[in-house]
């Protein structure tokens, strides 16, 4: 992706859809170092993208961190056990 490099004051609201669009791949470190560099520059000088930025950098943390934590023994169970259930009805239709 090469873009050219604006005076921040001529940034378009099209500019800041396309650096929008790629803050998830930033995010993601899946840019190439040239991408990342206009990414940042952009993000330097628009506060808007960087409050969005920062919104998608939370929601990313908040994710990974629940996606972590395990669920209690009680609730597994309950859910494994419902599963069996869904599976039995299924299967006797």
């Amino acid at each position: 992706m090469s873009h050219t490099h604006q005076h921040p004051d001529e940034v378009s609201a099209s500019d800041c859809a396309d650096y929008l669009e790629r803050i998830v791949y930033f995010l993601d470190n899946e840019l190439d170092e040239a991408d990342c560099s206009a990414v940042r520059m952009h993000l330097d000088t628009c506060n808007p993208c960087l409050e969005k930025y920062d919104l998608q950098r939370t929601v990313k943390a908040v994710v990974a961190r629940s996606c972590s934590e395990a669920a209690p023994d009680e609730l597994r169970e309950r859910v494994l056990f419902r599963i069996r259930e869904v599976q039995i009805q299924i299967t006797d239709g």
